[in-house]
């Protein structure tokens, strides 16, 4: 559905990494979107699982959506809903990142700080020349900087959306019942493909 004209080299972050992760993400998501039809979901899961587990913080965005709960989970329940949360993640790019049409994707130069962390600006250019802003809550911890949040149109957040929606399921039922609809979501992207040897671990 998107693409992206080949990114800067990594060398012309002059921020120390903090636009790498970026940079690389949409370096790993022209790959897939060039296989496009002739790779199988499956394989392309594989090629943009390693990326994304390498762009994002994961386990804190999970820990984030879930909110205060997270913290009263036992290991292995954390472990389950990390694995059906990356494999929901990982589908949900392959599912909306799926072909070569015309797109390009555009680091901006401006910045900004939410304390601590820091917004990188990007936007999608469509095959018409209307542009979509994607911008990227970045988080530096012992690996470097990471995408710990996704701003859609610069200010709507995923992982407050993702709250909201987990919330109502966890109030349901539990953490089980989140990883049942996860696993349910990431079928119905996938169409059922075997995706789970490739997801990143916490």
């Amino acid at each position: 559905m998107l693409a992206a004209l080949p990114m800067p080299a990594l060398a012309d972050d002059p921020d120390g990494g903090l636009v790498a992760p970026v940079k690389a993400l949409y370096a790993g998501l022209e790959a897939v979107m060039r296989e496009g039809s002739v790779s199988t979901f499956g394989k392309r899961f594989q090629q943009l699982a390693p990326v994304i587990g390498q762009a994002f913080n994961l386990t804190a965005i999970l820990a984030r959506s879930v909110g205060a709960r997270w913290s009263g989970m036992d290991e292995a329940m954390r472990r389950r809903l990390f694995k059906a949360f990356t494999e929901f993640t990982v589908a949900s790019y392959v599912a909306n990142f799926d072909e070569f049409s015309g797109q390009r994707f555009e680091i901006l130069p401006e910045q900004r700080s939410v304390g601590a962390d820091k917004v990188v600006a990007t936007r999608i250019v469509r095959a018409n020349g209307s542009p979509v802003r994607i911008d990227y809550l970045m988080h530096q911890d012992g690996q470097g900087w990471k995408i710990v949040d996704v701003l859609l149109e610069g200010t709507i957040s995923r992982v407050a959306v993702q709250r909201s929606d987990f919330r109502a399921l966890l109030d349901k039922g539990g953490a089980e019942a989140l990883i049942v609809s996860l696993q349910r979501k990431t079928a119905d992207l996938s169409g059922g493909a075997q995706l789970s040897d490739a997801a990143p671990r916490p």
